[in-house]
């Protein structure tokens, strides 16, 4: 037979999967229902290791297999985002796999349907440290889920715990510094480069991700190529491609060896594509050093992301395994002989790591297979994608002797003896396969089923019943009492599952809390376990409270779940000590006198308090008094009797009160302030209630209420007399406020007008009539005028000029 290349090999794979397809389609249309699930029921597979295959060709994947974000199945592939702007998908083998030994993947990915120019943005095949905790993808856009994204909008970390990223750039922004990326293509700064094969270094958080190398795919000179090829395989309107045979098919290999010599790997990473009918081609992409020193463990995924731009992103048949499978050895089991199996109970055994032979750095046992001979073994198969896989039905084999069923944690198994066969043996055979998918050629075990004991049942002393669990207090201590009908050779005592060193009675104990079990043997050393009693100490309510409490009433008592949250009077019993008081429950709400205390609680049905909290208590000697005056800023008046005050006077408020650390003043106006001694301005004529609140460094409260009576819109103050020939006092001039016209008129004593104005600004008479300045004596005003409310004044009177 003549040696096919890779590429006929690759088509030989694809037209074979092809006819199994067409022939489960045929079943379909001619099985029942019932026995087309029965049929893939037989042939159901459980991924435990690698070889990882995980074709997304139904409604569900392996149970390792985890995507997020706006990934999906849908028509046979794991669709990474919608051909919508701002999508955002990822998924990931939470498989580790060793390092040591590399490894290589392969997957097609369809990309397509998005903006004929600028289709976007792409994927990213990654590695991350296969011991992180809490995964989470990297910056999305043009950071494709694995390198950070920083910008003005939004910053982002990168991958977390990433080792490495493989970037099949559509859009441009893999390659390039921009949004805060470490390095790019030489001279690309933050333009853009698409249709690139980019890779990026290790990073974390918002620092590395470093660019690594890149590929321009649509160069051919790039790639040494005739012809070049887009990253996306078509535009708006184009479908997915899942023939290689046609044009804009896409499959991707990569590989990394483990280096002989030095840190990292060797890298290659080749592509499937077709850019001419029936001619599908092996690009090499990348084959040189990736020199970081790798974790222990890796794992894989794949992200995807749009942004302004559009494009589906897809993959299917993923294959995973180990880059160095020739350096691979099978592992070996050994023949188990007499293991002791009790009959009518399940029966536990584990196969170490230690008990078998894994030749294979870092390897451990993945699954364990039950057959009834050496020759139901079944040779591995040529298909790579069943060496990791567990077959179902070699995970339980059903005997008329029992059942034996293998455990889900590495090489744990059950056998369940029937009755009927108590002193027989059964021999069964078994393989390993480790987590690199290696499988052990099978080896026997045999199992002597025995007879089981009576059962046993666990009493609390002095109780009729069995109890579930039981509440002691701290320090008390019960009795636990086994009982069955059999005379039981010895005992066996268990607290949380832990065995009780020195325990062999059948009365055990017990002062601290847990779940207790006891197992009796019976001569032929088979046990009976008993039912479980849980031991535990009270559960307390929490105590919470404010501390000091205070009371603001002199010689009134405080309430203390007054200060108090989360209190529970039906559940819980509280007790308040201190001062030489003892206060029960509802003599809590009563404590006469300021002290030192302290509480404590506990359920009702127990009699032991929980650890005490300690408070003070705080009762006032004196009431606190709060008090204030006010005037107009700058002068005494109060009121109306002092000249009255107008609704643009700035009133001072000023406290009077002693012990006053905070201030809470409301005007009567809608308006409010917390300075100690505020100035305000009403702004209208009324009564105004003021109150002031007061608070004390207790946190106790007083008020005291006044009210301002504004009930004048205007002002005038005639002076008595006036001197015109001093330095001060030279004009007779009232003083007015809220005027908008007045008229001043000056009369001797025979009722001769001398002097009259109408200026709001005027400075008054100088004394003078034509200018000569007239004697001294007695003289008369008239004043009119005209408030700003439109109020008249009308003011007369004598005053008097002196020289």
């Amino acid at each position: 037979m003549k040696s096919l290349s890779r590429i006929e090999r690759l088509l030989f794979v694809y037209r074979q999967n092809l006819l199994l397809n067409q022939l489960v389609l045929f079943w379909m249309q001619r099985l029942p229902l019932f026995l087309f699930f029965l049929l893939f029921a037989q042939v159901s597979f459980g991924q435990i290791g690698f070889p990882y295959c995980e074709p997304f060709d139904g409604q569900t994947t392996n149970s390792a297999t985890v995507f997020g974000g706006n990934s999906r199945l849908v028509d046979g592939v794991l669709r990474l985002t919608e051909n919508e702007q701002f999508q955002t998908g990822y998924m990931y083998v939470d498989i580790p796999f060793p390092s040591f030994y590399g490894i290589k993947a392969e997957f097609e990915y369809f990309s397509y349907g998005g903006d004929d120019e600028n289709r976007a943005d792409g994927m990213v095949m990654f590695l991350f440290d296969a011991a992180t905790q809490n995964f989470a993808p990297g910056g999305f856009g043009g950071s494709l889920g694995y390198a950070q994204r920083i910008n003005s909008d939004v910053t982002e970390p990168g991958l977390t715990n990433a080792y490495m990223g493989i970037g099949f750039d559509e859009f441009g922004n893999f390659g390039n510094f921009s949004e805060g990326k470490n390095g790019g293509f030489n001279g690309s700064g933050n333009n853009l480069v698409p249709n690139a094969v980019v890779v990026r270094g290790p990073g974390s958080g918002l620092n590395g991700y470093e660019f690594i190398t890149g590929r321009r795919t649509a160069d051919p000179g790039n790639l040494g190529l005739s012809e070049g090829f887009e990253i996306s395989s078509g535009g708006t309107g184009t479908q997915r491609v899942t023939d290689p045979n046609q044009v804009g098919y896409r499959k991707v290999f990569i590989e990394l060896e483990p280096k002989e010599q030095g840190v990292g790997y060797n890298f290659r990473v080749e592509m499937l594509v077709t850019t001419q009918p029936n001619s599908p081609r092996l690009v090499p992409i990348f084959d040189r050093s990736y020199n970081f020193e790798p974790p222990e463990e890796l794992k894989i995924g794949f992200a995807a992301s749009t942004g302004g731009f559009t494009n589906f992103h897809e993959i299917r048949n993923l294959i995973v395994e180990v880059s160095a499978d020739d350096q691979l050895q099978d592992p070996a089991g050994v023949d188990f002989e007499d293991i002791a199996s009790c009959e009518g109970q399940e029966n536990t055994y584990f196969i170490t790591d230690e008990e078998v032979i894994l030749p294979n750095e870092n390897s451990r046992i993945r699954c364990l297979q039950f057959y009834e001979s050496l020759e139901d073994i079944e040779e591995e198969g040529e298909d790579v994608c069943n060496q990791a896989k567990c077959v179902a039905e070699n995970r339980e084999l059903v005997l008329p002797q029992g059942t034996f069923r293998a455990g889900d944690d590495s090489g744990d198994y059950t056998f369940f003896p029937n009755e009927g066969f108590t002193g027989e043996e059964v021999t069964v055979y078994y393989t390993i396969t480790d987590n690199y998918g290696k499988t052990s050629a099978g080896n026997s075990m045999t199992l002597t089923i025995q007879e089981s004991p009576e059962p046993i049942s666990l009493f609390v002393e002095g109780a009729d019943e069995i109890l579930e669990s039981v509440v002691i207090c701290e320090g008390d201590e019960i009795n636990l009492l086994s009982q069955g009908n059999e005379v039981y050779e010895r005992y066996e005592w268990y607290k949380d599952q832990e065995l009780l060193q020195g325990e062999v009675g059948g009365v055990l104990s017990v002062s601290e809390p847990g779940e207790y079990e006891i197992l009796a043997y019976n001569r032929k050393n088979c046990p009976t376990t008993s039912n479980l009693i849980s031991v535990e100490f009270p559960e307390y309510p929490p105590l919470l409270f404010e501390n000091p409490m205070i009371g603001c009433e002199p010689g009134q008592s405080i309430n203390a779940f007054d200060f108090m949250a989360a209190v529970d009077t039906i559940q819980y019993d509280y007790l308040v000590s201190g001062e030489g008081l003892v206060l029960e429950n509802g003599e809590i709400e009563q404590i006469p006198k300021s002290g030192s205390y302290q509480i404590q609680a506990k359920p009702k049905e127990v009699e032991c308090y929980s650890e005490p909290g300690f408070f003070d208590v705080i009762i006032r000697d004196e009431e606190l008094l709060a008090n204030f005056d006010f005037v107009l800023e700058g002068t005494n008046i109060q009121g109306d009797e002092d000249g009255g005050i107008f609704p643009d006077d700035v009133i001072a408020f000023k406290d009077s009160s002693e012990e006053a650390v905070e201030w809470l003043w409301e005007f009567g106006d809608g308006s409010s302030g917390n300075e100690q001694n505020p100035l305000h301005v009403f702004g209208a004529k009324g009564n105004f209630e003021v109150t002031l609140t007061i608070k004390d460094e207790l946190g106790c409260i007083a008020t005291a209420s006044k009210v301002v009576e504004i009930t004048r819109s205007f002002r005038v103050m005639f002076p008595t007399g006036f001197t015109p020939l001093s330095d001060q006092n030279q004009f007779f001039v009232p003083k007015f406020k809220g005027l908008e016209r007045i008229e001043l008129l000056i009369f001797n004593t025979w009722g001769e007008l001398i002097f009259s104005t109408s200026e709001l600004e005027t400075e008054g008479w100088d004394g003078r009539l034509e200018g000569e300045l007239l004697d001294a004596g007695i003289y008369v005003y008239r004043f009119n005028g005209i408030a700003t409310d439109g109020e008249e004044v009308r003011e007369s009177g004598k005053f008097r000029l002196i020289r």
